[in-house]
């Protein structure tokens, strides 16, 4: 957690990136569709403006969610990063419907659009700049996700890491996947429209990319709903668990949950151990967990409880990785 005057300092990355990314391209597309009149340039000036907004927040959100704990709020601020993530979203779902109400009543009334060289200049320009910030948020991933790749490994391994990535980076990431397929159909459907004739592919284009924009609404709104109510993470209660029982003093693992609240974890467990170990033994064990679990990256707070041996195995070791 850090001081209110450094928050900015703390916010998302990748999102800031690709907000202002976004904000350039959004304007040179719109003076392009104002001058041709070109539905898929419609469709995609609305994607971007709608992604530069979306992005902008999800920085501010991300930076407000590192503030410091107080008095009224003693918890923090963790899960605010996903409530901003969750009002987000509805821009791109407005933007997603005027995307597709526009494509389909281009496909009503196709009309021959103009400026061509114009249109695909523009669209190949923001191909290569969304192509840029998405590579971006793709090695940001592997940074959050504490893998390493290079050359197509970036690409390919950022997809089988998505999960583990923040919530900021994770929208960023969908969305400028989504704005760079959307550039590449756009292109496509101008080009039939121009060459083959086919005007209304210009609104088939538009409709696909408002659909797109839903897929990523659905999936944002799910995955940050799932953070808002306090998503528990299996598979670092296993790492943590594999760690714990490597202290003999550990008898079992009565309860561990590790939840994810906005971009860190929340640790909570109740360990059994002998009762013949003294308090001053149990508090060396406390702390000496306590700070291996810290060490993991995410982790910001750890709870830890005792209770005396049971006799009775709770938690099963044979399912821990490795046994």
């Amino acid at each position: 957690m850090v001081k209110k005057e450094n928050l900015l300092k703390h916010g998302n990355k990748s999102s800031l990136i690709a907000s202002i990314v976004n904000t350039i391209i959004a304007l040179v597309k719109g003076a392009a569709y104002l001058f041709t009149g070109n539905v898929a340039m419609f469709a995609e000036t609305m994607h971007s403006f709608g992604d530069a907004a979306n992005q902008f927040f999800v920085f501010i959100g991300s930076a407000l969610s590192k503030k410091m704990p107080n008095e009224r709020f003693p918890n923090g601020f963790g899960r605010l990063v996903n409530l901003v993530l969750l009002g987000a979203v509805l821009i791109v779902g407005i933007m997603s419907y005027e995307t597709i109400k526009e494509g389909y009543h281009h496909l009503l009334h196709p009309t021959e659009s103009t400026g061509i060289a114009i249109n695909l200049s523009v669209l190949t320009l923001a191909v290569l700049l969304e192509g840029y910030v998405l590579y971006k948020a793709m090695k940001e991933i592997l940074h959050e996700a504490g893998t390493e790749a290079s050359g197509l490994g970036i690409v390919t391994k950022s997809f089988g890491s998505l999960n583990r990535a923040k919530p900021a980076t994770k929208l960023v990431f969908m969305e400028d996947l989504v704005a760079t397929l959307g550039g590449v159909i756009a292109i496509i459907g101008i080009l039939l429209s121009y060459f083959a004739g086919l005007h209304a592919a210009e609104g088939i284009a538009s409709i696909l990319i408002g659909l797109m924009m839903f897929y990523v609404v659905g999936r944002v709104f799910l995955d940050n709903a799932k953070g808002v109510l306090g998503e528990a993470d299996q598979e670092l209660e296993e790492q943590i668990a594999q760690y714990i029982f490597t202290n003999p003093e550990i008898k079992d693992i009565q309860t561990l949950y590790a939840v994810k609240e906005g971009e860190d974890y929340h640790i909570e467990m109740k360990l059994e151990i002998n009762p013949s170990l003294t308090v001053a033994e149990a508090d060396d064990i406390k702390d000496r967990i306590e700070d291996k679990i810290q060490q993991i990256k995410g982790v910001t707070d750890v709870i830890i409880e005792f209770d005396e041996d049971d006799g009775f195995q709770t938690w099963d070791r044979n399912l821990l990785p490795g046994n």
